[in-house]
């Protein structure tokens, strides 16, 4: 993991501040969605991709009913049932 030097303190509500920098540099936009995933003692943060429920790809994702699927398990889906 690579250091940027930016240290930012925790509010009272348990809000942090990402610097304009990291946010052009990562593509993260107002309102985007962050994932927040626990690794040992560290908290890492990474813009929310929907995936697929079934394969886990992010690539052509189609939403149906609620649910995300990628074109290729849909298609492979509309022929099983035919």
């Amino acid at each position: 993991m690579k250091s940027t030097g930016i240290v930012r303190k925790v509010d009272e509500l348990g809000r942090i501040v990402l610097p304009i920098e990291l946010r052009r540099t990562l593509d993260i936009d107002v309102k985007d969605a962050l994932e927040i995933y626990v690794d040992g003692s560290q908290i890492v943060l990474k813009k929310y991709e929907p995936a697929c429920i079934f394969c886990g790809n992010a690539k052509d994702i189609i939403h149906y009913k609620g649910k995300n699927i990628c074109r290729n398990c849909m298609t492979e889906m509309m022929n099983t049932v035919k």
